[in-house]
């Protein structure tokens, strides 16, 4: 029964209540934030799941009393309220069940590379860039150009992108992949639909705990900054190449005068890289982990496709079609495709989790 199944996490809540009563946790201060830290994590599936219990057992009651010649009628008017709140809490308490990704607290970096379509490419680059910061504004959240390279007929070959706030990457980690556009470009004389594509990344935000980069696996090159930006940043070698070569990834920037400052911004480029790297290989090496995503994260993924001759948006890992094109891409409405691509992602996280 499913009833079953919540005790432990509400014996492991009342465990972890008596610990931290105990003298011995209270002169611990680490072990004692990480107790109160998963009391806090579990605080809901708890409430939720007394109240399911309270719920079955009043239930079992009230169906007892059904051929009672005095409470029977009021057995019945009371099971007509209590039975459909059963299906309704378990539904809550599956999602609250379901392990927490460790990431989804975490601000991000957003990497948007201009792929298949050259120039058309570059432009879309910066729509979907404004498309997001858009949402960003509408979150709350704080968004930090931190390097760019500017596109031969206008967006962007390449934009790397600092995003803070609350639930930034819980809610735009399913974004990662090869995004598709059909459109006529400007430069069309025959009215002729082009298709070309970028590629966006994001990655979770790491401190110096969970990457340690060490002084002697980073090759550091420096040169001189191309494009805009004056004089005093073409003429120096301001521009910094970082190299982890244990991986051989890399994180160049140039756009800050300063080289101090473009060492500060590739070093957390490349951290995080490194990190997304591993964190990629383990998902890559883990069937189980796999299902839990809508897809895989990889870059080499097409997850959607924006036809704005239809005004259709389509998301081609769960199949939804939306004829709203224009208000996502002029408003950030991205509400409407987040929200069916996170209840998808937990209905199949529940399936692999047997729930």
């Amino acid at each position: 029964m499913f009833k079953e199944k919540l005790q432990p996490f509400i014996d492991r809540h009342n465990e972890i209540t008596e610990l931290l009563s105990s003298p011995d946790i209270a002169s611990d201060i680490g072990r004692m934030t990480d107790l109160s830290r998963e009391q806090s994590g579990l605080n809901d599936l708890v409430e939720k799941a007394k109240l399911y219990i309270e719920t079955a057992e009043a239930i079992d009651e009230n169906k007892e009393l059904l051929g009672d010649a005095e409470l029977g009628d009021l057995a019945k008017e009371e099971l007509s309220e209590l039975e459909p709140m059963l299906p309704a809490l378990e539904s809550e308490i599956k999602i609250l069940m379901l392990p927490k990704d460790k990431n989804d607290d975490k601000n991000i970096l957003l990497e948007l590379r201009a792929g298949a379509g050259g120039d058309e490419a570059a432009l879309f680059v910066a729509d979907v860039f404004r498309m997001y910061s858009r949402y960003a504004e509408q979150a709350g959240w704080k968004i930090e150009i931190m390097s760019s390279n500017d596109g031969t007929a206008g967006g962007y070959k390449e934009l790397i992108a600092q995003i803070s706030g609350e639930n930034v990457y819980a809610l735009l980690k399913y974004e990662g992949g090869i995004h598709r556009v059909q459109r006529v470009p400007d430069t069309e004389t025959q009215g002729r639909v082009h298709t070309s594509a970028i590629t966006v990344a994001v990655i979770p935000e790491v401190d110096d705990v969970e990457v340690d980069l060490k002084p002697n696996e980073i090759k550091m090159d420096t040169y001189r900054s191309s494009g805009c930006g004056g004089q005093s940043v073409n003429t120096t070698d301001s521009a910094v190449r970082l190299t982890h070569i244990p991986t051989g990834i890399v994180a160049a920037i140039q756009d800050e005068k300063s080289q101090h400052k473009n060492k500060a911004k590739a070093m957390k480029v490349l951290k995080a890289r490194v990190y997304e790297a591993a964190l990629q290989k383990s998902l890559d090496e883990s069937s189980s982990q796999r299902k839990l995503q809508v897809g895989s994260g990889s870059r080499s993924e097409k997850i959607r496709t924006y036809n704005y001759p239809q005004n259709r948006l389509t998301d081609h890992r769960i199949g939804l079609t939306l004829y709203a094109l224009d208000d996502i891409m002029s408003n950030g409405t991205l509400k409407l495709v987040f929200e069916p691509l996170m209840a998808h992602a937990r209905t199949e996280a529940i399936k692999e989790a047997g729930l």
